[in-house]
């Protein structure tokens, strides 16, 4: 199928029955170091080509992946945490989320654990909303996100102790709409939550559209 230039601007245009997602591809790397290794992060500097036979360097940032959850009970009020990260010194409103550091655990048991984890919440049912890049130009991380309903109290699993942040973290149950408003108005920053919330009330209008 021949591609069909935009009428005015740059590129091309899109047309029905085209493929539309990302595609994998891998360019040679001529040297790799990894400066640093940790449990949670590590470091990998690669050596790249380029077309016109120079090199150039880009750092990556190894990372196991995460999920989230948008816990969303029957009077459409969403969990949030409200919790202390250092790197931007903020308390911030986010939703429970933890990494996928349990070799050959499902995404979706992962996002059980930590919703019960962090909001002593569990779900009867869960719909995979979102997985993002939430960085790709810095790190391979990958989240995957979770809407979670039907919700009812439980426990923090055997064994979970809260410590270091989330030994200070607190829950507040918040409108739906509200902390969408949040998102637009600039109060609620956080790229998980804030595309999560997003994806969810879209959702629900296309439920409420087709009941």
């Amino acid at each position: 199928m021949t591609p069909t230039a935009h009428p005015r601007l740059p590129g091309e245009l899109w047309r029905p029955g085209e493929p539309l997602h990302d595609v994998p591809q891998h360019w040679e790397v001529q040297a790799s170091t990894r400066p640093y290794e940790s449990g949670y992060v590590s470091l990998r500097v690669d050596t790249l080509p380029s077309d016109d036979g120079s090199e150039f360097e880009r750092a990556v940032v190894e990372h196991p992946g995460a999920v989230g959850v948008v816990a969303l009970d029957d009077a459409g009020r969403v969990l949030l945490l409200r919790q202390y990260r250092h790197a931007v010194e903020q308390r911030l409103l986010q939703i429970p989320a933890g990494l996928r550091d349990v070799e050959g655990e499902p995404p979706v048991e992962t996002a059980s654990r930590e919703l019960a984890e962090e909001g002593q919440v569990r779900a009867a049912r869960w719909q995979e909303l979102l997985t993002l890049l939430p960085s790709p130009g810095l790190t391979d991380e990958r989240w995957v996100v979770y809407l979670a309903e039907d919700l009812a109290p439980a426990p923090h699993p055997e064994g979970f102790v809260p410590e270091h942040e989330e030994a200070a973290m607190s829950v507040v149950w918040v409108p739906l709409e509200e902390a969408v408003r949040a998102v637009f108005d600039g109060r609620l920053t956080d790229t998980m939550a804030a595309a999560s919330l997003l994806a969810v009330r879209t959702i629900r209008n296309l439920r409420s559209d087709h009941p």
